[in-house]
C-alpha cells in the first residue's frame, strides 16, 4: 500500500494520475467525459473513468490491485447530489476503490490545486462551471445546479446571440459576426439563424470554440466582446460570493482559485471582473491562478489521507514527474 489515486473526471476529460508516497507520479491515464450528467449515461461517464485509471496503470508498468492502494480521491463532475455521490462510491467499489476513497465535486480538485491547504473559494470554468468553498473548520459548499453561468458552451452562445442583435440593428456591428460564419461554414447570419432553429435542423454543433474566439476578441477591445466577458465574469463572481457566504469566509482574506481552460485564457478582461466582483464584497480576497491541473489537486488530496504532509520536497518531486501537458489539453 505504497500509492495514491488521484482522479479528476470533467464534461471534456477524464484524468488519473498514481503517485508514490514521495510524491512522484507513476503513471497517468486520460479518458473522455466522466460526468455521469454529460456522458449521457453514468455507464458512459464510467467506461471514461475506466480507461483513464488503464491507462494510469499501464504507464506504471503495474498490475495493481485497487483494493491495496493507500488512499484514493476522486473530483468529479457530476457529483452534485447525495444520490449522486452514492451511484459514484458504488461504481468505484465495483472496480476495487474501497479502501479511503474520498469524491468531491470538481470543484474541490481546482481548490486543493491552488491553495497550499485546500481552504478557500474556487471557480473553475472550462466546458462548464464548477464553484466550490471549503473553510478550516470543515464546511463545505459547491454550486451544483444552483448556478446559472456557466462555461464555454455558455459563452459561445452568448457570442452567437450578440451577432444576431448585431444583425438586427439593435446593437453596433461586431466582430465576432466573421468569427461565427466561419465557424458555421455559412455567408450569412440568416442562414446560421436557419441553420440553428431549422425544425428539421441537424444537432446543433458544440458552440463552445466560440468562446476562445470571443475572449480573444475582447483581449483586442471589440465592445461586444468586452461587454460579454465582463457580465460573465461579475456573474461568476457573485456565485464565488455566495460560496464564500456559504462557508463563513466572506469576511476573511479567503484565497480564491481560478481554474479552466476559460480562465487560463491570456485576457484579463473576464478575471478581472470576476475578482472586482468578489473585492467589491469581500476585500481582502486574494486571487490566485491555480499552479497544478485539478487532477493534482486530488493527488495532494489523496496523499493527506495518506496520512502525508505534501511539502515542498513532495510538491517539487511531484512537479518534476508530472505527465506532458499534452494529456491535459482540451
Amino acid at each position: 500500500m505504497t500509492y495514491v489515486l488521484g482522479l479528476d473526471a470533467g464534461n471534456t476529460k477524464t484524468v488519473a494520475l498514481l503517485a508514490r508516497l514521495d510524491g512522484a507520479i507513476i503513471g497517468s491515464g486520460r479518458g473522455g467525459c466522466g460526468d455521469i450528467y454529460g456522458a449521457g449515461s453514468p455507464e458512459a461517464a464510467m467506461a471514461q473513468v475506466d480507461a483513464a485509471l488503464a491507462g494510469a496503470l499501464a504507464r506504471a508498468g503495474l498490475d495493481l490491485d485497487l483494493t491495496r492502494l493507500s488512499a484514493a480521491c476522486c473530483s468529479m463532475a457530476g457529483a452534485d447530489w447525495p444520490e449522486d455521490f452514492e451511484l459514484i462510491r458504488c461504481e468505484l467499489e465495483a472496480r476495487g476503490l474501497r479502501h479511503n476513497v474520498s469524491i468531491y465535486n470538481d470543484a474541490f480538485g481546482a481548490l486543493r490545486a491552488g491553495t497550499p491547504d485546500g481552504f478557500g473559494v474556487a471557480v473553475a470554468c472550462g466546458t462548464g462551471t464548477a464553484t466550490g468553498a471549503r473553510a478550516p473548520d470543515g464546511r463545505l459548499w459547491h454550486n451544483s445546479y444552483w448556478q446559472v453561468p456557466q462555461g464555454a458552451h455558455d459563452l459561445g452562445q452568448r457570442a452567437l446571440d450578440a451577432v444576431y442583435r448585431a444583425e438586427l440593428g439593435l446593437d453596433p456591428p461586431t466582430r465576432l459576426k466573421q468569427h461565427v460564419l466561419d465557424f458555421f461554414k455559412l455567408p450569412t447570419v440568416e442562414q446560421v439563424l436557419h441553420r440553428t432553429t431549422a425544425r428539421d435542423r441537424a444537432p446543433n454543433p458544440d458552440l463552445g470554440p466560440l468562446a476562445r474566439v470571443l475572449l480573444d476578441e475582447a483581449h483586442a477591445g471589440d465592445p461586444a466582446a468586452v461587454a460579454i466577458a465582463q457580465r460573465h465574469g461579475a456573474a461568476l463572481g457573485e456565485y464565488a460570493l455566495v460560496a464564500a457566504q456559504r462557508v463563513g469566509l466572506e469576511d476573511t482574506d479567503f484565497a480564491l482559485v481560478m481554474a479552466g481552460g476559460v480562465l487560463r485564457h491570456p485576457t484579463n478582461v473576464l478575471k478581472a471582473a470576476l475578482v472586482e466582483r468578489v473585492r467589491a464584497s469581500a476585500p481582502g480576497v486574494r486571487p490566485v491562478m491555480t499552479r497544478f491541473e485539478p487532477v493534482v489537486g486530488a493527488v495532494l488530496m489523496a496523499l493527506e489521507a495518506a496520512g502525508v504532509i505534501p511539502d515542498e520536497p513532495v510538491l517539487e518531486r511531484l512537479s518534476a514527474t508530472l505527465p506532458p501537458a499534452a494529456l491535459f489539453a482540451t
